[in-house]
């Protein structure tokens, strides 16, 4: 019976340090940097954010909003001629010459890889006609199109205005909108570009570090730098380790050490812990008789471990990790007719086990089968005094 009873407590004993091994395995990463966002590139949910709705100043990466929107609304083999005042744009520069044309995808190549304020401004000018123009098309194409509410920008490139400004989480909402297209990603990702321009015949390279190697990190495919005294050092990176994609924003931080070390430290959170998938428009739910679909083919996020979907009575799915923490929702379409059975569908209950829940309900049937046990000794023990 001793040995019986020490077995068993060194069982409970050893599910309780798994829990907490567990526990401590999840502990959100430590970010120095004052707000910070880690996104799946692909579903856009929020895998990590510190402050990321409070309101920053994004210094360059602004010039990631004015790249995709120059994209999606020009012509990128338009000839641009280049104006005085986009020429005396303070900051850093591509040394544009007043009159000089070049075409607007060498413009943006200009203002992503080498932050080129000239360049911003060149674009600005040519999409809309001048500078407040530009100001109001691009907040309403931030604002219907990428659907991010709590920017507002008044320049092309980022010099600081106490009304320009942004949030970590618009602002990776806002490169991973512009992730998704082919030409942003390609210039995004450059490291360095043959640069011919009329005063200025050289080899620009990207000032991202993580980006030229020079911050070793493996699977990065794109980033831009920022820095204006009032925003401090501010960071966007794309990476990828062929499970998800993601995108990580780091703003005002002190030094440039703590942004790559704070990009780095999002990584490595999120490669260890999730993974990207597919719903397929076919894909079905149940929620007691009522069956939903996807609707349409979605990327989800999905934690690498343990984690459950469960439909809400509003026809929500819910993709929850093994702590109980909400990883994404999105609405399912109910369908018209309640035909199928449990077995057509994907139970919306049915789920991984967490490592709470399993460890809970192995200490309940171990001490179940310490209590029979008890009993059953007692039983033998009473019919073996009777006779």
């Amino acid at each position: 019976m001793k040995k019986f009873l020490s077995a068993l407590m060194v069982f409970m004993l050893t599910v309780h340090a798994g829990q907490s091994a567990v526990a401590k395995e999840e502990k959100e990463p430590a970010i120095v940097s004052e707000a910070a966002v880690l996104i799946d590139s692909q579903s856009n949910a929020i895998l990590y954010s510190k402050n990321g709705s409070d309101r920053m100043y994004p210094a360059s990466l602004t010039k990631i909003a004015t790249a995709i929107y120059a994209i999606k609304k020009g012509n990128l083999d338009d000839m641009v001629t280049v104006s005085r005042s986009a020429v005396e744009t303070e900051g850093t520069k591509v040394y544009l010459e007043e009159g000089e044309k070049t075409t607007l995808r060498h413009l943006i190549e200009g203002m992503l890889i080498n932050s080129g304020n000239d360049a911003a401004a060149a674009i600005a000018e040519h999409i809309d006609g001048n500078i407040e123009e530009y100001e109001r098309n691009l907040n309403t194409f931030l604002e219907k199109e990428v659907h991010v509410h709590n920017t507002h920008f008044t320049n092309p490139h980022g010099l600081f205005d106490e009304r320009h400004y942004t949030t970590a989480e618009d602002m990776a909402l806002i490169t991973s909108y512009a992730l998704k297209n082919n030409t942003f990603r390609t210039i995004y990702g450059t490291k360095e570009l043959a640069w011919d321009g009329e005063s200025w015949d050289t080899t620009i390279f990207t000032h991202h570090r993580m980006l030229k190697g020079e911050v070793p990190y493996t699977g990065i495919t794109g980033g831009k730098t920022g820095f204006v005294n009032e925003s401090k050092q501010t960071l966007a990176t794309s990476a990828e380790n062929g499970k998800i994609q993601l995108t990580a924003i780091v703003m005002k931080a002190d030094f440039k050490r703590d942004i790559y070390n704070d990009t780095k430290t999002l990584f490595d959170y999120g490669f260890s812990r999730f993974k990207s998938s597919v719903i397929s428009k076919e894909t079905s739910f149940q929620k007691g008789d009522q069956i939903y679909f996807s609707g349409k083919d979605r990327f989800v996020t999905l934690p690498l471990n343990h984690f459950e979907k469960i439909v809400t009575e509003e026809g929500l799915l819910k993709i929850v990790d093994g702590s109980g923490k909400l990883i994404q929702i999105f609405p399912l379409e109910p369908e018209a007719v309640k035909a199928a059975g449990p077995s057509e569908a994907v139970q919306a209950q049915e789920m991984e086990e967490t490592p709470v829940k399993s460890g809970v309900f192995y200490m309940v049937f171990v001490l179940l089968l310490a209590s029979l046990y008890i009993m059953s000794r007692k039983l033998y023990r009473r019919i073996k005094q009777r006779h």
